[in-house]
């Protein structure tokens, strides 16, 4: 008779190829989403890594339409996230343009690609503006060439013209950005600057109005002031305050 443990021993022993042979299968491998390449100057919206269209874009996007379909807005603004930052910045946004009935456009992270995309569908509908401010180009900075945003800007205010004939158009010069105008991120100011003087040439002195403020910003030894542009980029209060001066005549001009 065997004793129990032979017995457990004996069936340990039958269990054990079972056992070995039993594998543990790895979770399904994501899918690689490719996204395809976006042209500056064809209209593009933004898309997140899972291939899907980036949800806070699309969020601020009907909110726009459906600011402009309220159809009380004289003066819009469009841009990227430093465009959008004058959302934070109300008192300076208020005692500047708040008498023009102003609504703020700004999308961080936006290309021209993408601003071209939402005043194509929707942004500028029921609305008759007198002003459009535009600033935009320097998150294609990284990817596009001077020519091909130039063309992205040029794009984008021939739309506007199209959808706003009665609108004057303040067209800001990309603003400098990077800790050196001329230094580290010299590549990316240099590239700016061709594409400034490029865009420069859309100003007919009738809807189009082009307008360089770069040079306001201060400089200290070579270096764009942290108290203006905290990470070289985005704008301090002191930075919106530098911009909300800089162009405050010029569009008393064209609100008129």
């Amino acid at each position: 008779m065997k004793t129990p443990l032979l017995v457990a021993f004996a069936l340990l022993s039958l269990t054990l190829p079972v056992l070995s042979q039993t594998t543990v299968s790895a979770p399904p491998a994501k899918p690689v989403v490719v996204l395809p390449p976006q042209k500056a100057y064809v209209a593009a919206q933004k898309f997140a890594n899972d291939g899907k269209v980036n949800p806070g874009f699309l969020a601020a996007h009907e909110k726009f339409v459906a600011q402009a379909k309220e159809g009380k807005a004289q003066l819009v603004f469009l841009g990227d996230s430093i465009t959008a930052g004058w959302g934070s910045k109300s008192a300076i946004w208020n005692a500047a343009f708040g008498k023009y009935d102003p609504v703020n456009f700004g999308i961080g992270g936006d290309r021209t690609q993408h601003v071209l995309w939402r005043i194509e569908n929707g942004e500028l509908e029921g609305i008759k503006p007198k002003a459009v401010v535009l600033m935009i180009g320097t998150n294609n900075s990284g990817s596009d060439s001077a020519e091909d945003i130039a063309k992205g800007i040029t794009v984008i205010v021939d739309t506007i013209k199209a959808k706003q004939p009665q609108a004057k158009i303040l067209l800001l010069a990309v603003f400098p950005r990077g800790e050196k105008p001329t230094g580290r991120m010299g590549v990316a100011n240099e590239k700016l600057k061709q594409v400034n003087a490029t865009i420069a040439k859309l100003d007919d002195g009738k809807t189009v109005h082009f307008l360089d403020i770069g040079g306001k910003f201060p400089v200290v030894d070579g270096n764009l002031s942290a108290a203006a542009m905290p990470d070289f980029l985005h704008l301090s209060e002191s930075g919106y305050q530098i911009w909300a001066d800089a162009i405050g005549g010029k569009l008393a001009e064209l609100m008129q």
